[in-house]
């Protein structure tokens, strides 16, 4: 599967997400270098504050991260209010070197600069807007129309 594949798996797993007022609903994947599925995880999976990219890395143990790349329906946050370390932070902590993501987060919960966070940590992020339409459908609760 190629990176607009795997981005469109984790925005189909964002549909699992439960609803939430105060939150968006974000799908991740952890793919390897040869195409393997390492983890996922969605928003508030096991609990409330759960982000997608948090659960993902959370359940990766001891696996070879050389040249894994995370995809994420939203860009990863750089900002938490409810954990001490943000999505981003989690990623360069890994070494993971490569995220894709579709939709930049809008500032309504935090200012969005997870991917210059990421970038000046010297990870690859590339944003696929292809998808970015359907991120913003499935947290149009949130989002203001436009």
């Amino acid at each position: 599967m190629d990176d607009l594949g795997w981005l469109a798996a984790a925005v189909e797993l964002s549909r699992r997400c439960p609803p939430s007022e105060s939150a968006f609903s974000v799908g991740a994947i952890v793919v390897d270098t040869a195409g393997n599925r390492l983890a996922e995880g969605f928003s508030r999976q096991f609990e409330d504050h759960d982000h997608a990219e948090e659960v993902a890395l959370r359940s990766l143990g001891g696996a070879d991260l050389t040249g894994s790349t995370v995809y994420s329906s939203l860009e990863p946050c750089s900002i938490r209010l409810s954990r001490p370390a943000s999505c981003s932070a989690l990623i360069v902590a890994t070494g993971i070197p490569r995220v894709v993501f579709a939709l930049a987060e809008p500032p309504i919960f935090v200012p969005g600069d997870g991917a210059n966070l990421l970038r000046g940590s010297g990870v690859e992020v590339i944003e696929r807007p292809e998808l970015a339409d359907l991120v913003r459908q499935i947290n149009a609760h949130l989002l203001p129309s436009r």
